[in-house]
């Protein structure tokens, strides 16, 4: 789901997490001995050494680029039910630097302007107010002042252009070390706390934070009563020999909730169930990770539906919503086939040496938890109960994402509601010899667990803090890095103009990890720039859901995959070296989507 966290095109933030807290050194295996092949690897620092150095990179970057802005209006289009959307997107044609204002020619304009009624009254200017602000010494004005008078800079702007500024300077702003009130109170070295307490509880940071947690603490629950344990072996020992055709199963499964509305941060619970199981099985939580939250992100780079994600790239573009859905869904198709191939090409050599994984040593953690003997679990009422409650909790979440549009308050209740449940069944079940009072710590120990997770979701919204934030409508350093990208795709081939315009949704990503966040901002420039480059509406849309779905599965300023990289324990150091190359495979099959759409002059 398109979630509207923001991030940064700077990589490197790692996450390692393990029960209890974080920690970078491997679980200890009570009663086994594990031997494990020694191989020479390179030594990492710690994850918070390298995203330290990463908000230090960003925030040099802030001395050298300077800061633009554009002015915002609403767009408005009629989605598939017939219902009206909009969404507050920039205008391409106003985006401007900042330069210090010239108090003395805005005066001499300001003397004009004020026997001019009629202008007065289309800028919704007080003329009395004017009067009042033109006696008062042109020298002291400052933005406060001007603003009291109703002059603020998109008014000031929208009248006199840069007539009124320096222009010989262009200004670069930059956090202090410290909080101070001419930087919004921003410091780098408390980006932790700034990033953590920003946003609502629609979306990041604190509605990411909040949602982790709690569905922490319900699977924390769930996990507790042994249900997930019983029922994993109960399949495993039914289909004997057949248990490999799971995987391209779940990955087309989860690719389709992807594709149909928009499924990301969904997976953190499902990874909570699908890691052990696939560990189980004999495979490593690589693949866990991938049939659950990289199938989601290549349903969401594909999908023909998305209602977050697609549907609102084509209504600010001003292309007819859904429309193209026959292409799309081949493209669907021939992708998810392509990857869960992928997949299964790497499982197949996990199965047959599991200790080649690069994450053997941390998937221990996982082997270590499971029952001594998983054959001999018994299969009981109580878990088959359990699961029926997980089965219902699923249905009525993706009908009420469908159908009511539920977004991350109304999800994390429902996985609330399923973990209470559970809890329930378990004491009346006496299912692990479970009692209230081990449902209350469960649901402590689960959100526990996940702690980590919320941390770094905090962490990677200081990124974007550290540069001045991602509001079109305010002076930052990403508007400007957005223009001048814009302004460089002009004069190329239309093929070329359209794989330029992929790269830069895929680089972007790193800066902008919200499918509709990023679609407010990239697409009021790329709708009009395929105009001019030869290239249709719909490519650019294609372009832009190509990049912003597939790096989803690598950035690390992503909550979502942080955050299921925080249930697999795995580092994401580890999980980029794997990833990298999936992700290559990836991009090579957009760029062909994307020369064949060109050709076609899909539209």
């Amino acid at each position: 789901m398109g979630e509207l966290g923001f991030g940064i095109d700077i990589a490197i933030v790692l996450y390692q997490m393990y029960k209890g807290g974080i920690s970078m050194t491997e679980p200890k295996l009570k009663n086994k001995k594990v031997t494990v092949k020694e191989t020479k690897q390179v030594k990492v620092p710690h994850t918070y050494v390298i995203i330290f150095f990463v908000i230090i990179a960003c925030w040099l970057l802030t001395f050298l680029v300077p800061v633009g802005k554009y002015d915002t209006h609403k767009v408005e289009w009629t989605n598939d039910q017939g219902k009206t959307k909009s969404k507050t997107v920039l205008k391409s044609e106003t985006f401007r630097y900042e330069y210090e204002l010239n108090n003395g020619k805005l005066k001499t304009n300001l003397e004009t302007l004020i026997n001019d009624d009629a202008k007065l009254k289309e800028n919704n200017l007080d003329k009395s107010k004017l009067e009042g602000l033109l006696k008062a010494d042109a020298a002291k004005w400052d933005s406060k002042t001007l603003e009291e008078a109703g002059l603020t800079e998109s008014t000031i702007y929208g009248l006199y252009k840069d007539t009124v500024y320096n222009t010989d300077k262009k200004i670069t702003k930059h956090a202090r070390i410290w909080g101070t009130d001419d930087y919004k109170g921003f410091g780098v070295l408390n980006y932790v706390f700034e990033g953590l307490v920003t946003g609502d509880k629609w979306g990041s940071a604190v509605g990411i934070v909040a949602f982790i947690l709690v569905i922490g603490g319900a699977f924390g629950i769930i996990m507790k009563t042994g249900a997930i344990d019983a029922g994993i072996y109960a399949f495993i020992r039914k289909t004997k020999g057949y248990e490999a055709l799971a995987l391209p199963l779940l990955f087309i499964l989860f690719s389709a909730g992807g594709a149909i509305f928009g499924m990301s941060e969904e997976t953190i619970p499902f990874a909570m169930i699908v890691i052990p199981f696939v560990i189980a099985m004999g495979y490593d939580s690589l693949v866990g990770v991938s049939i659950t939250f990289v199938a989601s992100q290549v349903g969401n780079a594909t999908s023909w539906m998305n209602p977050f994600g697609i549907a609102i790239a084509q209504g600010i573009a001003g292309v007819p919503v859904l429309s193209g859905a026959p292409f799309r869904i081949v493209m669907w198709v021939i992708t998810t086939g392509a990857g869960a191939a992928y997949l299964m090409y790497y499982a197949k050599k996990i199965k047959k040496n599991p200790e080649s994984s690069i994450v053997y040593e941390t998937d221990n953690y996982f082997r270590a938890n499971k029952p001594q003997d998983g054959e001999k679990v018994e299969f009981k009422l109580g878990h088959a109960l359990v699961l029926l409650t997980i089965l219902t909790g699923i249905v009525w979440i993706v009908w009420g994402v469908t159908k009511k549009e539920f977004y991350i308050a109304e999800i994390a209740s429902q996985f609330f509601v399923m973990g209470l449940v559970a809890g329930i069944i378990a004491v009346i079940f006496n299912l692990n010899n479970m009692r209230t009072n081990d449902v209350a710590s469960a649901f402590q120990n689960g959100a526990a667990d996940l702690v980590g997770a919320a941390i770094v979701v905090g962490m990677a919204k200081g990124i974007l803090l550290v540069l001045g934030g991602s509001t079109a409508s305010e002076f930052n350093s990403l508007n400007t890095i957005l223009h001048s990208t814009g302004e460089a795709l002009k004069g190329f081939p239309p093929a070329i103009s359209a794989l330029f315009m992929y790269a830069f949704q895929t680089i972007f990503n790193f800066f902008v990890p919200s499918g509709s966040g990023q679609a407010a901002l990239t697409m009021p420039i790329l709708a009009p720039l395929s105009d001019i480059v030869g290239v249709s509406r719909q490519v650019s849309t294609l372009a832009y859901q190509l990049g912003a779905g597939f790096a989803d599965a690598i950035i690390p300023t992503s909550a979502s995959l942080m955050g299921v990289l925080g249930v697999a324990k795995i580092d994401w150091t580890k999980w980029a070296k794997w990833q990298i190359k999936m992700q290559a495979f990836f991009f090579g099959l957009g760029s062909i989507f994307i020369i064949i759409a060109v050709a076609i002059n899909f539209s």
